[in-house]
């Protein structure tokens, strides 16, 4: 007898997988690929859309051949903020545009100066100025520099919803991907914001469609259903929604370190921008207030500096466990240990402490994580609100005791746990559509939580 399944497509920038996962939530097969980037007309570096485009058909060619499967259903989650501009024919008119490309200035004072400033926009679509990382101000962008082939655009899909279209012809628009830091959407009116419509750009998103809804489509002789896709985000949210009702925060710890919080829909302010918060959207249309911090990546920066002083392997300062006394002696070694931070900084504090403070390799990391911590719980604190039990560590710190400790001492009376979800976003892009494709209703102990409390009150 088959195995009933459903095929998730979870497309990072670098790498591309394909999972099957059965009813009960277990991935029962994976396969990879990597893909060479291509360059766009510039020559930045972008995606290479027809690589990508083949693998979609050939993966799912392979899968739909293996007779111990029973494909019931496919859904799509990939990065954000990435569009695919197509023709009437369905052909693509452009190079898939890397959201890092730089944007141009005066384009950019023009689009703001027209619709009311910086800060206005950004409260009315709960995002920061991000350049092409609004995926909004791409298609402005396209309209104002290549008119004529703007004019041509039938249709501007987000990546989830592009890969979509590949098997059901049918362009839609997701409230995850329009509503993610792209300036398209007004999160006060709740629809495509007022300069999208003079513009005449949201005729191009194809129809405005629920993140769960679904479409029948025949592959291989076979009728399955097909999810309008995810933004990645959003999907890695679901199985923690899915699991607990008592309000809780979710810190994404990765090269950013994003906590989400899909209990807050309080509008967005002015300073709170300016911290690096904005909106994501949760699947059912809800808006989740996030803040984001570099720290993963200052992180690893700061970590071969004190490898590279005390001359020790960076990879050691894997294994290091936490040494509550050793904390202590730095409180009281450094004032400002004992004081929370009480100003936004895109940095902690380490980056410009001397090195010859610290006797050995293990106090420096024990500060590094310190002020780190310290500047990750300013920016909890920018997202979390009354009522809020429990914080939810999943990444590279969940797996990090010193962090981990370090965090449930700073927020005492707030339960901390790490958390994992064996690839959290695919079973979250499973989850979205659970119904059409699963009898049983989503598995309680999906996700492995670690307790963690709080050790030392003064940190």
């Amino acid at each position: 007898m088959p195995k009933p399944v459903i095929a998730i497509f979870d497309v990072g920038k670098t790498n591309k997988k394909l999972f099957l996962i059965d009813e009960n939530y277990s991935i029962v097969y994976e396969r990879s690929a990597r893909f060479v980037e291509t360059v766009d007309e510039d020559g930045e570096p972008c995606e290479n859309l027809e690589s990508l485009k083949s693998s979609v058909y050939d993966s799912l060619n392979q899968v739909f051949q293996m007779k111990e499967f029973d494909i019931r259903a496919i859904n799509f989650s990939t990065y954000g903020a990435s569009f695919v501009y197509l023709d009437e024919n369905g052909e693509p008119l452009t190079p898939l545009y890397n959201y890092l490309k730089e944007y141009p200035e005066a384009l950019k004072t023009a689009f703001y100066n027209k619709y009311g400033g910086e800060e206005k926009i950004s409260l009315e679509t709960a995002s920061p100025v991000l350049g092409s990382l609004n995926s909004g101000m791409q298609l402005y962008r396209l309209k104002n520099e290549r008119p004529e082939l703007f004019d041509r655009v039938r249709y501007a899909l987000h990546l989830p919803q592009y890969l979509s279209y590949l098997l059901t012809g049918k362009a839609v628009a997701d409230i995850t991907s329009i509503g993610c830091h792209t300036q398209l959407w007004d999160f006060n009116k709740d629809a495509y914001h007022q300069w999208v419509l003079e513009e005449k750009i949201s005729d191009k998103f194809g129809e405005f469609t629920p993140a769960d809804a679904t479409l029948k489509t025949t592959i291989e002789g076979k009728e399955v259903s097909v999810g309008v896709g995810l933004h990645d985000s959003s999907a890695a949210l679901i199985p923690y929604l899915a699991n607990f009702n008592t309000p809780f925060v979710l810190i994404s710890t990765g090269t950013w370190c994003i906590s989400l919080n899909p209990f807050n829909q309080e509008p967005l302010t002015a300073d709170e921008l300016k911290k690096d918060c904005l909106c994501y959207m949760h699947f059912k249309g809800k808006a989740v207030k996030a803040s984001r911090i570099f720290a993963g990546n200052e992180h690893e920066i700061q970590l071969k500096r004190i490898a590279a002083h005390f001359d020790r392997a960076a990879y050691l300062f894997k294994h290091l466990k936490f040494n509550p006394g050793l904390v202590l002696k730095l409180v009281n070694k450094i004032p400002e240990n004992q004081n929370a931070q009480t100003e936004f900084s895109l940095v902690s504090a380490f980056p410009a402490r001397d090195l010859n403070t610290f006797q050995t390799a293990e106090e420096a990391y024990h500060q590094l994580l310190l002020d780190l911590v310290k500047q990750q719980v300013y920016s909890l604190k920018l997202i979390l609100n009354p009522g809020v039990t429990r914080i939810f560590v999943d990444g590279g710190f969940g797996k990090n005791a010193i962090y981990m400790h370090l965090l449930a001492s700073a927020v005492p009376d707030i339960e901390v746990y790490a958390s994992s979800v064996s690839q959290a976003t695919a079973i979250g892009t499973a989850l979205a559509i659970n119904n059409v494709w699963n009898d049983n209703p989503a598995p309680s102990d999906m996700i492995n939580l670690k307790y963690y409390s709080a050790i030392q009150r003064t940190i």
